[in-house]
């Protein structure tokens, strides 16, 4: 999956996960679309996280910064928010997501930053700022993930990701 070598999660979260033989940073990597697209994931915590994306390679035919590229950045932030909100024993499915698109980007980097709006038992909602790299925003998301439990097959999948 996605190259995840500096990614900092807080310990006690590493330590879950560990405990249970997974790799943190193939399961919470941005997959093999976000790979594709450059996504990088810096930074992530339940409160908290943080990625950027190349404006090149993802834009549409007027040179700017797709909106789909956006709302993949969007998702992947918001989605690993929500999976170490839910911890091991959950997983966390997209069901809404909205993006306004406030300024087009044509070069660089965007910085996506995803905060909590909502931390229940069975949903999660996130919102994401993504930004140009001379701060501006570039997009303002909202994703929801459902927080369901983990079964069987989810556990061969997490396991499968970590040996990818």
């Amino acid at each position: 999956m996605g190259e995840q070598q500096h990614v900092k999660f807080p310990q006690e979260v590493i330590d879950e996960y560990a405990a249970l033989g997974v790799d943190l940073g193939a399961l919470f990597s941005a997959g093999h679309l976000g790979t594709r697209m450059g996504v990088q994931i810096l930074e992530a915590s339940a409160e908290r996280v943080v990625g950027t994306m190349p404006v090149e390679g993802n834009t549409q035919p007027y040179g700017l910064l797709h909106g789909g590229a956006s709302a993949v950045l969007a998702e992947t932030l918001g989605s690993v928010g929500s999976m170490l909100h839910g911890g091991a024993a959950k997983i966390a499915v997209g069901v809404d997501l909205n993006c306004t698109h406030h300024r087009g980007a044509r070069s660089g980097l965007v910085t996506g930053v995803a905060t909590p709006v909502h931390r229940g038992r069975s949903t999660a909602t996130y919102e994401i700022v993504i930004s140009d790299e001379a701060g501006k925003r570039v997009c303002t998301a909202r994703l929801t993930c459902l927080l369901r439990d983990t079964g069987p097959k989810d556990a061969e999948q997490a396991a499968g990701a970590a040996e990818s």
